[in-house]
């Protein structure tokens, strides 16, 4: 009884400890340390014609969003790309099925974060009855293959599970419900997703067993605490990649050349300038330029 007892305490201590959050001054400080990491990453790509591709999977409201836009956020879109792939049209239905992702793969010198990726054939369709049994079993036999060929190609593949619990899932969507610029989020599908959880956990767990593979494994971020799992996840992905300091050119401001006196600015009276809202918030509806 009395190692019970103490079990149960040490159960709950070390609950308490796992739920116990980092300090906002250190997620920050240190969130910035691996997006500089992550600019140095994309200089690396861009010098060395590397091709990186990085699969965002996992239940609705998991927080892969709010990764996605750290991981972007000081990287240029030119080389670091979001592929967020809506439904297929009729055409793309009769298509090979990775066809329409094939499409959106990086070329030499990019990045691409597939926000939801092939991967939607095992989970949503599977689950919603969008595909049946044989295309279910028929992207579990290719997708191995799939990924295998990319990997033999040269592209680094990357694929991440958010995991998170049905209790913080559901507190998130009713968050949602009362926050009008993330009220979009919540589609009929996500609210489905609540009558479904054991049949979307079968699915991924099914999904694990045969393409979590050697060559192209699946890492689990777990992302009840969003500011973790994305420092987690981060780190992880820099610390997978094989990137190096590539060296930049030194960049010197040029003095500003003196005015000729000859230039005359236009005025104002021929240009349409847009409202001064800010000066409105400020109590001042004149507003100054």
């Amino acid at each position: 009884m009395a190692k019970a007892k103490k079990s149960a305490k040490s159960s709950e201590k070390s609950s308490k400890k796992a739920r116990k959050k980092i300090k906002n001054a250190v997620y920050e400080a240190e969130l910035f340390r691996l997006q500089t990491e992550l600019v140095k990453l994309q200089e690396w790509v861009k010098a060395t014609g590397e091709r990186v591709v990085i699969i965002f999977e996992g239940r609705d409201a998991a927080g892969k969003g709010g990764a996605i836009k750290r991981i972007t956020e000081y990287l240029s879109p030119r080389v670091a790309r979001i592929a967020a792939l809506p439904a297929p049209t009729e055409r793309q239905k009769g298509q090979w099925y990775y066809q329409r992702y094939v499409e959106h793969l990086p070329a030499a010198g990019e990045i691409v974060l597939f926000d939801r990726s092939w991967y939607n054939r095992a989970g949503v369709e599977r689950v919603m009855g969008f595909a049946d049994a044989g295309e279910v079993a028929q992207f579990m036999r290719q997708t191995p293959i799939f990924e295998q060929l990319l990997i033999n190609d040269g592209i680094h593949v990357r694929k991440y599970w958010f995991s998170v619990s049905d209790a913080e899932q559901l507190r998130r969507f009713r968050s949602r419900l009362n926050d009008p610029v993330r009220r979009w989020k919540l589609s009929p599908m996500d609210l489905e997703s609540i009558n479904r959880w054991e049949e979307y956990s079968r699915a991924k767990d099914d999904m694990f067993v045969h393409t979590d593979t050697p060559a192209s494994p699946w890492f689990v971020v777990e992302s009840d605490v969003k500011k973790h799992a994305r420092l987690n996840m981060i780190s992880h992905l820099l610390s997978t990649l094989p990137y190096t300091d590539v060296p930049q050119e030194k960049v010197e401001l040029p003095e500003r050349t003196e005015s000729s006196g000859s230039y005359r600015r236009p005025p104002r009276e021929l240009s349409t300038y847009v409202p001064d809202h800010a000066a409105a918030l400020m109590g001042d509806p004149e507003g100054d330029f």
